[in-house]
This record gives C-alpha cells, structure tokens and sequence, in this order.
C-alpha cells in the first residue's frame, strides 16, 4: 500500500522563490525531471499540450531541470526559462535545478522513487524526462519512462482526473 507523498518538501520556483508542493494539493501532479538540450526535449511541447488539455480539470505538470544526465541541463534558472518560453511556449510551473539521484537527490524526487519504482524494481532515475504521476491524494500512481511521449499518457490522466 502506498503513502500519500509529503506535500512539505522545500522547493524553488525558476525564479528562486521558496515554495512547497502545499499549493498543489489535491489537484493530480505529473512531475518531471527536464533537460534542455535532451533528445527528449521536444516533449516540452507535448507536455505543455497536456497541461492546457488539462490544466482547468485539475492537472498540474511540473518542471524539475536536472544536469545530473549527460551535461545536458547546464543552464542557469533564466536561461531554462528563457529556452523553455521561447522554444516551446512552457506556461506548466516549473523549478530550481535538482538531483534527483545519488546523496544529493532532492528529498521529493527520493519519495518519488521509493513509491513508484522503475524496471525491475530499480529507483535510480535512468534520464531526463521521467515521468511521476500523482493523484488527487498524493500517491504515485505510475512512472513513465523518458521515451513515453506525453500524448500517451492521456488516458492516464484522464482516469486520475475521473
């Protein structure tokens, strides 16, 4: 049986400013870990496309960059921003850069992992745009991996938004 995820977490917008998840609460989360020079990065667009599907129902996609896979997020905060706006039009939340793996993982992508394990029952994040569903009462309902187009998983959605 699986647990709630903590909603206290200490995050941080793009823009630096101290948050938690507390705002987001009770609404269904999708979470992912982004890159800004991925092969995966087109999903920008797609999950943007979710989001405004979405948004007035109740979903909320969120944006963790990561530098952790290749190199490939080595942007400061503005310039995520900046490239995100610009090149696919990103109006979904997005935050500070994190770990999300080894002794340095952000707490909230620890929980992640333990409550929604990947192939073989591994945490490890394997690469940038893995996906964490969480619905309305917090529980990770499902992981996607990072070659799982966004548009695949509206059914997903759908059925965690009833």
């Amino acid at each position: 049986m699986r647990h709630p995820m903590r909603y206290d977490h200490p995050i941080r917008t793009l823009a630096g400013e101290p948050t938690t998840l507390a705002d987001y609460k009770g609404k269904v989360l999708l979470i992912v870990n982004t890159a800004s020079a991925c092969g995966f990065t087109p999903q920008y667009k797609g999950l943007e496309d979710l989001y405004k599907r979405y948004k007035d129902r109740g979903l909320v996609v969120m944006g963790f960059p990561c530098n952790q896979f290749g190199g490939q997020e080595p942007g400061s905060n503005d310039e995520i921003a900046s490239f995100c706006e610009t090149n696919y039009g990103v109006t979904f939340p997005m935050f500070d850069k994190v770990d999300v793996n080894g002794p340095y993982a952000h707490p909230l992508f620890a929980e992640l992992k333990s409550q929604a394990p990947g192939i073989l029952g591994t945490e490890a994040i394997k690469w940038n745009f893995t996906k964490f569903l969480v619905d309305k009462t917090g529980k990770v309902v499902k992981r996607f991996a990072p070659n799982d187009e966004p548009k695949s998983m509206a059914d997903d959605i759908e059925k965690q938004l009833g």
